[in-house]
């Protein structure tokens, strides 16, 4: 007679809810096969494959190896309590195939030291497990602290303006977040003791610089320091503030609505940038990091500090793709110019002149616009442009 059984183990793979580097798995035992009397084999019965689940459900076990990685930041003392007697702050959320990242991001937001907020989660259509992600932290945070919704599918600045004019999204505030990046505990606290200090009547909108991380969240740098003062002279060729810092009042919220989400605007930081300041709304550029700036493949657009980014911008200077952005741009301007200061009418009119002249008054006309940008090698650039008809 044969001896007791003899078992093996092997690793059975069980799907995982992104691609960092580890495995869910579970051990099951392979039993090897009976030998009987007769000299014939049997093997034991294969067992019944379970049903796959989906949705929430079916995120629930490797959910559980993710958050070794990432725990989830629970909520069960905000959910049920009331909420903090301070304004609130709709953070607008954009995302698109989010799921290496979006989880820190999301804890990063509940972590914030001014612990009024929602968010309003708006997916492009990603086709990994970002919606998944988003109901799981529904599933625990609850609806009333973050709701999802279907986006335009036509890029992250459609997204983000489709998001800013939705009429159902009321808040004191409004913020803008990237999917992938990590802000600091205060940077909502930062941005609202700013603009409670401005005339709600007044549009305002805040933005900061930010501490570059690599993929891994280690620090790699700081984002430009800018000491100029911000203004639509600025605005018209540089933006200043990535979207990801700012954070606006609800008379910028309702010019961004009036002025609509159908416009040519190269993106919705840049266009915030230029329409709150040409209505003559108030910017504030924080020189304090509030958020950390990841950079990684996938950026859309990545810093401008290190010596390939400054290549990069050149190159992209010779081309005429800088000329197109502000193309772009002006175009949109003059679609709101009934929306803007006097002032700054006659700004936007001289800049389109300028652009159109022979080169010595191009030059000329340009530094009596009094148009800049923040640094002296901006500048150089700004001229350069000028100079082959590239601006």
């Amino acid at each position: 007679m044969p001896g007791p059984l003899a078992n093996r183990f092997h690793d059975e793979t069980v799907a995982t809810i992104t691609e960092y580097p580890f495995q869910c798995t579970r051990i099951c035992p392979v039993i090897e096969p009976t030998r009987q009397d007769n000299n014939q084999q049997t093997l034991p019965p294969r067992p019944k494959t379970p049903k796959r689940r989906s949705g929430v459900a079916d995120l629930l076990s490797p959910w559980e190896e993710f958050r070794r990685v990432i725990p989830l930041v629970s909520l069960k003392s905000l959910i049920g309590s009331p909420r903090p007697a301070v304004p609130e702050v709709a953070v607008l959320l954009c995302t698109m195939q989010a799921q290496h990242f979006l989880a820190e991001q999301l804890n990063s937001i509940a972590t914030q030291s001014h612990a009024s907020w929602s968010i309003w989660a708006s997916d492009d259509g990603s086709d990994d497990h970002t919606h998944a992600i988003l109901e799981y932290y529904q599933s625990h945070w609850g609806e009333d602290r973050i709701s999802i919704h279907a986006g335009p599918a036509e890029g992250s600045t459609a997204n983000f303006l489709s998001l800013s004019c939705r009429a159902d999204i009321d808040a004191d505030y409004f913020a803008y977040a990237d999917q992938d990046d990590i802000w600091e505990s205060d940077k909502l606290e930062r941005a609202v003791e700013w603009l409670r200090s401005v005339p709600p009547e007044v549009p305002a909108l805040y933005g900061s610089r930010t501490l570059l991380v690599d993929a891994r969240n280690q620090h790699i740098g700081y984002s430009p320091l800018f000491e100029r003062s911000p203004s639509f002279r600025n605005a018209l060729v540089q933006s200043i503030a990535g979207g990801n810092t700012m954070v606006f009042n609800k008379a910028a919220r309702d010019l961004l609505r009036q002025a609509g989400e159908n416009i040519t605007a190269v993106t919705h930081d840049w266009w915030a940038y230029m329409l709150v300041t040409g209505c003559g709304g108030q910017v504030h550029y924080d020189p304090y990091p509030t958020v950390r700036y990841r950079q990684h493949g996938n950026n859309q657009f990545g810093s401008n500090v290190s010596l390939r980014a400054h290549l990069e911008r050149a190159h992209a200077l010779l081309r005429g793709r800088f000329r197109g952005w502000v193309d772009s741009n002006v175009r949109a301007l003059q679609g709101v110019k009934h929306m803007m200061t006097p002032e700054n009418q006659q700004v936007l009119d001289d800049f389109v002149s300028v652009r159109q002249r022979w080169l010595g008054a191009r030059l000329a006309g340009l530094r009596r616009t009094g148009i800049f940008r923040q640094t002296r090698l901006g500048n150089l650039g700004l001229i350069t442009a000028a100079l082959i008809s590239r601006l």
